[in-house]
């Protein structure tokens, strides 16, 4: 399958689908969880970034679960080796990325992410439901031990001024101007600035594919990309994906791991 689809897709697909409210919003640990009771397309699991999709210690503020865990996860949730299943959010895809990230690296065909979010969904018509639903429990088994299309801060380091690096974060954080989480101020050094709002147009929906390829200024698969925490740079992958330029590579400890472990920084517009 194509890495997004559309809420007309959605409208004639709900039925054979799992969906996936993945709201989530920076320092209101709670609000993604009210928003999606306030109101969710008919049939979606809620989603937690922080309960689902990041393990309890690691390498960065979101470390990655083991695949294992993630696996066990998937099956509590309802969803299946075999589940089509569609993520949302209401920014654009910028958390539901990362579960399509995780899933598509373990393997699984049938992953995508709603173009435009909820949204896209309700602005075609689409009703929403306040009730949580919960699906019925299943397996869901994989055979890997680590995450397939990762690196992380020393492998990275020493691939520094030979790796094609993409910081996903927005300008004044890669600038060094403004850092509301991480201790340090500014980027990793020989890193470019691909902020991964730019990936979309006004309405919220992903630019065309040789809008994004260009974007990305000639990076291939073999780019490392971060964010703060390995999130939002799972947006900028996507949208590699669908410039057609392949699956790069996830610094899944990011900004929030390299900043706090004495790394060298840099400033300013400038790799």
């Amino acid at each position: 399958m194509k890495p997004l689809v559309d809420a007309a897709w959605l409208q004639a697909n709900r039925d054979r689908a799992v969906i996936a409210d993945c709201r989530w919003y920076l320092g209101e640990p709670d609000r993604g969880r009210a928003a999606y009771l306030a109101g969710h397309i008919p049939g979606a699991v809620f989603v937690s970034l922080d309960g689902h999709l990041s393990a309890d210690a690691g390498a960065g503020r979101h470390p990655l679960p083991l695949p294992s865990d993630f696996a066990a996860m998937l099956g509590r949730l309802g969803i299946g080796n075999d589940s089509t299943v569609v993520a949302y959010d209401d920014r654009g895809g910028a958390v539901a990325a990362r579960l399509w990230w995780m899933l598509t690296a373990i393997g699984h065909e049938t992953a995508v992410v709603l173009d435009g979010g909820l949204q896209a969904w309700t602005a075609a018509g689409g009703a929403v439901e306040s009730a949580p639903v919960a699906l019925p429990a299943t397996d869901y088994t994989t055979e890997f031990i680590g995450w397939p299309g990762t690196t992380d801060r020393l492998h990275l380091r020493q691939r520094l001024g030979t790796a094609t690096v993409i910081d996903a974060r927005a300008a004044e954080r890669y600038r060094g101007e403004r850092e509301p989480v991480d201790p340090v101020a500014g980027h990793i050094p020989t890193a470019t600035n691909v902020p991964y709002e730019g990936n979309l147009d006004a309405s919220g929906r992903f630019l065309a594919p040789e809008q994004l390829a260009d974007r990305f200024n000639g990076a291939g698969p073999d780019a490392v990309v971060y964010c703060g925490s390995g999130v939002t740079a799972c947006h900028d992958l996507l949208a590699m994906e669908v410039a057609g330029i392949g699956r790069a590579v996830l610094y899944p400890g990011s900004w929030s791991d390299w900043s706090t472990a004495g790394e060298d920084v840099a400033a300013g517009p400038g790799g």
